[in-house]
């Protein structure tokens, strides 16, 4: 009887104590970034339609072939080459090994100009350079072509980083030059030091000029940045690496110039220069590539014919990432989309965190 008589209490004991449980195991599942299908088009012979003035155009370099196509898959720019090119979202190019006067021309297909001298043409957003014979002196070039002043230099240039209003450059020696893209005319010249055998494998440039960020040297190779002070450079972080790359690689300052991006022998360098942080990202592939967004970072990575895509959020914590195989690959990103291509095919991928 006295069973029976406390029966609803036990019955009520463990529905409470359920309940509590479920409470308190409960955990809200984390977030993830989706790679969402929009549309993907075929690069071979594709039909060729008009995209209206106020669109944005983005090109496309893959293998031999050539274009321009806005963001909802038109192309509006198809060529094939036989040799070289240079490409930005505002100027074409193509070329070979004896190039001179060299016609370039807009992201509509309509000439742009001449390039007034003997060398490779070079295109950075709207910024048009041409390298001279030699691999030591180039040149700045104005929207039709004609030269607007020379660097003249006498060892081998081994980093190159252009901005709006400076153009910085790294040598064979160990050296580093920011020159003023109005005049040519050099601001700064020093050297980050350090090694046993100098030389600059990845540079960059901060927008407003005020900071330097390079790769340099071998048996003690190093990141090293370095802030102005009057016209001088003051290294305010360097970090020594274990082990050497003999390879040129990739040092890139984000959009909003408080972080800078490089890549090292043990994967993606990150530094963050308002909290003087450091830290590593373990990627597998040398990065070619590194896109930017509001919310996160894109980079591709290559291993021989395998390539890597890489999503760093703000945080600089590793999101995402997927593989596949090509042998040519690009990748673009604006707003919240990713524009992918490999061999003969774009796609475009929305990217939500669900």
């Amino acid at each position: 009887m006295k069973i029976k008589k406390y029966i609803g209490l036990f019955i009520f004991l463990g529905i409470l104590i359920s309940i509590i449980y479920i409470l308190l195991a409960v955990k809200p599942l984390s977030y993830e970034y989706q790679f969402t299908p929009v549309w993907k088009i075929n690069t071979s012979n594709p039909a060729i339609k008009e995209i209206p003035q106020d669109k944005k155009r983005q090109f496309f370099h893959l293998g031999q072939t050539l274009g321009y196509f806005d963001e909802d898959g038109n192309i509006s720019v198809y060529k094939t080459f036989p040799s070289k090119v240079s490409i930005s979202d505002y100027y074409f190019a193509t070329y070979d090994s004896e190039a001179q006067n060299t016609e370039f021309f807009h992201n509509n297909g309509e000439k742009a100009g001449v390039i007034e001298a003997s060398g490779f043409p070079y295109f950075v957003d709207d910024l048009i350079y041409v390298f001279l014979p030699g691999g030591c002196s180039f040149s700045k070039c104005s929207e039709t072509g004609k030269i607007l002043w020379t660097f003249e230099g006498t060892l081998p240039i081994t980093a190159f980083a252009a901005k709006k209003n400076y153009t910085a450059i790294g040598f064979a020696n160990g050296t580093i030059k920011v020159l003023d893209n109005e005049t040519g005319n050099t601001l700064i010249d020093f050297a980050p030091g350090g090694s046993d055998y100098p030389i600059i494998l990845g540079l960059d440039i901060s927008d407003d000029g005020q900071y330097i960020a390079s790769i340099s040297g071998h048996n003690q190779q190093r990141f090293v940045l370095s802030h102005r002070e009057e016209n001088q450079q003051k290294i305010v972080y360097h970090k020594f690496f274990e082990h050497d790359s003999p390879y040129r690689t990739v040092v890139h300052f984000c959009n909003d110039g408080k972080r800078i991006f490089y890549n090292f022998y043990e994967g993606l360098g990150v530094y963050d220069i308002d909290n003087k942080t450091e830290k590593t990202i373990a990627i597998k592939d040398k990065i070619i590539s590194v896109e930017e967004t509001e919310n996160f970072v894109i980079l591709l990575g290559k291993d021989k014919t395998n390539y890597t895509l890489t999503i760093i959020d703000d945080t600089n914590t590793q999101e995402g990432s997927f593989s596949f195989t090509a042998e040519s690959a690009f990748v673009h990103a604006i707003g919240n989309d990713i524009y992918l291509g490999k061999d003969n095919t774009i796609s475009r991928l929305t990217v939500s965190k669900e």
